[in-house]
């Protein structure tokens, strides 16, 4: 997960990279930085806790520059330290240079222990300072941001959405797979680049396009520039930014995350239908795929769980003790919404199945007579090695365990995830177009120790291709 964000403009951009983290909070909970560049100096405040938390008027005040970058962190590589907190700034041959990371790189051990040999030390144990180290050993050897780019993207294995403030410039990367989001916007001064397009509304600004996967954006005061630096035969789309992780007012690779849930609920009706009173969410990531079920099916669309707003997302708290103790103060049952009713409740995944169980014992002591649960996401079978803290196969409740045994684990009256096939018509993308590695134990790339299928025909050109086009065109 983790939320990135860059900008350019045309006075400072430390409100403006504060309002875009503000939108992407929902990306990562744990810590929060800001760091901007005002034609000398870097300016930089980063910390551990909400982005609300961490920056303030007076702090926000002492970020001047017009060029700047942010980021909000979920932690995958890397342990919860303040060392860690993004973005990382550095000083490189009288360059400021700033650098933030959405992903996980696979093979982060064998770079590090490349690099170390010949001499570099590291202050963190994140795979961005490696990017950053990377890029400039690149630069090193010619001052062109492209090739740093291209020798970069050569070396990286895994996801990577890549945000790089080079003085009066910021630069954006994709990997070839495209597995994490990255979007470009214009704001009424400048143009920012970021995880969702959310951030962008949140400026008031105009959504562009999406990062295509494999291509380099420099953002100027000049304008806009995109360099095709790496294809690949397919993509690797991440179905979780769908099925959960993005906000769903998004447009993620041209899909409005809401209108796939919508969708997915809708197919969950059609493959099983049940006689019910009500059909309900658990808020706030089943909203949508609730909604469809409900308009195929008839039933009547209530909210049987109402969400303490206050709470962050239990999904990504560091513990699972965290994560049940949360449950109930998280959600509260409407007694007289599903008291002596038979419900389907429909949530977006389940992963150890415990804070389903929690949910569904909630309903239960409330009254209700049937809980029918359906899922937005078929059964999690593997771990994420591309930027979900995913827990292991021996966590994951249908790893081992068949349909019928999670239902009775976790005390359902009736359960069924959607299947893989509807989950794909659902989001409209072709199956060789997204990563189903936690579905199947495939991945879009090789993983040491599990099944991969590399789509790379060309994976990284000899050479990169500059296309430059101006914004009205």
């Amino acid at each position: 997960m983790c939320g990135i964000v860059g900008i350019i403009g045309a006075g400072d951009v430390s409100i403006p990279i504060y309002y875009a983290l503000y939108a992407l909070q929902h990306r990562g909970q744990e810590s929060a930085g800001i760091t901007t560049f005002d034609g000398k100096n870097l300016f930089k405040h980063k910390s551990q806790g909400l982005v609300a938390e961490v920056f303030d008027e007076q702090i926000l005040k002492r970020l001047k520059g017009y060029a700047g970058i942010g980021h909000v962190r979920y932690p995958t590589t890397g342990e919860k330290v303040s060392e860690n907190i993004q973005p990382f700034s550095f000083l490189f041959r009288g360059r400021n240079f700033a650098i933030a990371h959405n992903g996980n790189l696979t093979n982060t051990e064998k770079l590090r222990e490349e690099y170390e040999k010949r001499g570099q030390i590291f202050s963190t144990t994140t795979d961005t300072e490696i990017i950053g180290n990377i890029i400039a050993d690149e630069l090193r050897k010619s001052n062109s941001m492209e090739d740093a780019v291209l020798a970069c993207m050569k070396k990286l294995e895994g996801s990577y959405s890549v945000v790089f403030l080079s003085e009066d410039k910021v630069y954006a990367f994709r990997d070839p797979l495209g597995i994490r989001p990255l979007c470009i916007g214009e704001t009424k001064d400048g143009y920012i680049v970021c995880s969702e397009s959310v951030a962008v509304d949140a400026l008031n600004g105009s959504f562009i396009r999406d990062v295509r996967p494999g291509e380099l954006v420099c953002i100027s005061k000049k304008g806009l520039e995109f360099i095709q630096i790496a294809e690949s035969s397919g993509h690797g789309h991440c179905v979780f930014e769908y099925i959960y992780f993005a906000r769903a007012d998004s447009v993620i690779d041209g899909r409005l995350v809401y209108d796939v849930r919508r969708n997915i609920g809708q197919a969950l009706y059609l493959e099983a239908p049940v006689e019910a009173d009500l059909v309900s969410p658990v808020p706030d990531s089943g909203i949508a795929h609730a909604i469809g079920y409900s308009e195929n099916s008839g039933i009547p669309y209530r909210e049987g769980l109402i969400k303490n707003r206050y709470m962050g997302r239990t999904f990504i708290m560091p513990t699972q003790e965290d994560r049940e103790n949360a449950v109930r103060i998280k959600l509260n049952p409407v007694r007289g919404h599903i008291e002596d009713k038979s419900i389907v409740i429909v949530d977006d995944s389940i992963v150890r199945g415990t804070t389903s169980r929690r949910i569904i014992n909630i309903l239960k002591e409330a009254g209700a007579e049937q809980v029918h649960m359906r899922v937005g996401s078929p059964p999690l079978k593997a771990p994420c090695y591309l930027g979900v803290d995913m827990p292991t196969r021996k966590e994951l409740i249908a790893s081992d365990k068949s349909n019928e045994e999670v239902k009775d684990s976790i005390k359902a009256t009736s359960l069924h995830h959607v299947s893989i096939d509807s989950l794909i018509k659902a989001i409209g993308m072709p199956e060789d177009d997204l990563c189903l590695g936690c579905l199947t134990g495939v991945y879009p790339l090789w993983i040491k120790g599990e099944k991969g299928c590399p789509r790379y025909t060309d994976y990284i050109k000899g050479s990169y291709q500059t296309h430059i086009r101006e914004f009205n065109e």
